[in-house]
């Protein structure tokens, strides 16, 4: 994504945190820059009540990314991993 990056940031900050605020059952949203660790690797976390909050939010395809329109052109590879947490500070 190399010279995309503030034109992403500035969308992934709008368009893509858009995209799930608002959604009935979604807790928390945040969003992560890449780390000298990760590079170019940018991450969403969404906390959601319940996992029926999550599959009425993302329907039948909710282990896949939901891309929002216009953030396409900057995703080379792209992944979703669920976790139950136990513990929150």
């Amino acid at each position: 994504m190399s010279g995309l990056e503030k034109e992403f940031e500035e969308l992934f900050e709008t368009i893509s945190v858009a995209s799930v605020t608002g959604a009935k059952g979604l807790l928390t949203v945040s969003i992560h820059r890449p780390t000298k660790w990760a590079p170019g690797e940018y991450a969403m976390i969404s906390h959601w009540q319940d996992d029926a909050a999550l599959v009425a939010f993302a329907g039948d395809s909710w282990n896949q990314a939901k891309i929002p329109r216009g953030m396409e052109k900057f995703i080379a590879e792209c992944w979703v991993h669920h976790y139950n947490s136990w513990q929150t500070c």
